[in-house]
């Protein structure tokens, strides 16, 4: 597939994942009436049923990738070029900032503003450890055992690990960075954000040792 499709693949399914992220959250804030609870179903149903839809559309043309630790699994995998690779995730992060502004718009709030809820401390960490760990958990053995089911299985993987996860399963370094710039229910302060992102990329590391062996065909 020619780069410049699969990169604006990623764009747009990046940016509407975050579209459903933080336009699911403001608007589930906005009526819910401070129930929490309903709030937090609310955004984990949206985003899980936009990612099916938006893994589903987009797969064939770039993977569908939509995350940095995603992409980064795949290039240490040698299941893609790094050059390739430093591309996707720099329209990842492009593309999550640009969907955090246009949700912003499209909600009549100030496009440019900043979280400031604080998500620190080390249960935060180890649920986004494990939140990102169980994401491409799902990845590689949806593609190793069911690949048609990959988007429907990501999507509830996710819807899931919302409730699941202290942290409410951010597992995405674009998500994080973007989520930062948002002063709304799925905000996080720009001070928590080093941690989550070390948090993932620790569990990604983890990931490229242990699924390889797990996932690989017998002989």
């Amino acid at each position: 597939m020619d780069i410049n499709r699969r990169l604006a693949a990623e764009f747009l399914g990046t940016a509407f994942l975050l579209i459903a992220v933080v336009g699911s959250g403001i608007m589930a804030e906005r009526l819910a009436a401070g129930n929490v609870a309903l709030a937090l179903l609310a955004t984990a149903l949206a985003t899980g049923a936009a990612l099916v839809v938006l893994i589903t559309i987009f797969a064939p043309l770039s993977g569908a990738h939509f995350n940095p630790c995603v992409t980064l699994y795949a290039a240490m995998r040698g299941e893609m070029a790094w050059r390739i690779a430093a591309l996707y995730m720099v329209a990842q992060f492009a593309a999550a900032i640009a969907g955090v502004w246009l949700t912003h718009a499209m909600f009549a709030m100030p496009v440019l503003e900043v979280s400031p809820h604080l998500r620190d401390g080390p249960p935060q960490w180890l649920a986004e450890a494990v939140a990102t760990f169980g994401l491409l958990l799902a990845i590689t053995g949806a593609v190793r055992f069911a690949p048609a089911t990959t988007p429907m299985l990501v999507g509830l993987y996710i819807t899931g690990a919302y409730w699941f996860t202290a942290s409410t399963s951010f597992a995405n370094p674009a998500v994080t960075v973007a989520r930062s710039l948002s002063n709304s229910f799925a905000g996080i302060a720009p001070a928590s954000v080093a941690g989550f992102i070390a948090a993932q990329l620790l569990a990604t590391f983890a990931a490229v040792r242990l699924l390889p062996w797990l996932f690989a065909a017998e002989n």
